[in-house]
């Protein structure tokens, strides 16, 4: 299958937005769709409907998420990259989104908590060079995406979101970080 072909007029937001991690964040950033509840989607709900109900260009739209995700590519890292950069003598910095809960219940070893005041010292002080590679991270990979692209946006250009977060992680690098589920 080509890259795009599953964006059918057929797919819900649902599968747009497991397929392409950030598709949310650009609907919001170009169409102001899908951000807040006075411009919210449902997951069922197909992107042919979500096009027809604002008036957009099916075509424009796709094309849209599919050249984000183009963008959104060069700012994921597989966990074996991160742990060959390491290896390599790289300094590699974790930023840990989750929760204070989840983060203290289990992290990457050495992972800094995302805080307001973090976020500032990051921004201010942290190096900004290629000697310096930061790595943000969540559970599962849903949502680091956004924050990597706010610090990418900040000149911050060597952060990376964490394929398949903390739970990847643990599959993949670092058995020793117990793997758990969120109940709800």
């Amino acid at each position: 299958m080509k890259n795009g072909d599953e964006l059918s007029e057929g797919v819900t937001m649902g599968e747009v937005n497991s397929r392409y991690p950030g598709a949310r964040r650009a609907l919001f950033a170009r169409y102001h769709i899908g951000g807040c509840s006075s411009c919210a989607y449902k997951d069922d709900e197909t992107l042919m409907g979500v096009c027809g109900r604002n008036s957009l260009d099916f075509d424009e739209v796709k094309a849209h998420i599919l050249d984000s995700h183009v963008v959104d590519k060069g700012m994921l890292i597989e966990p074996e990259a991160v742990k060959a950069m390491m290896d390599s003598g790289v300094e590699v910095r974790f930023v840990d989104t989750r929760t204070r809960e989840e983060h203290e219940a289990v992290a990457i070893a050495g992972s800094y908590f995302m805080t307001q005041e973090l976020q500032q010292d990051i921004f201010s002080n942290w190096d900004r060079s290629e000697a310096l590679v930061i790595v943000i991270y969540d559970h599962k990979g849903q949502s680091a995406l956004d924050t990597c692209a706010w610090f990418v946006g900040h000149e911050m250009k060597h952060s990376f979101a964490l394929l398949g977060g903390i739970d990847r992680w643990s599959k993949d690098v670092d058995g020793s970080v117990p793997r758990y589920k969120i109940e709800i």
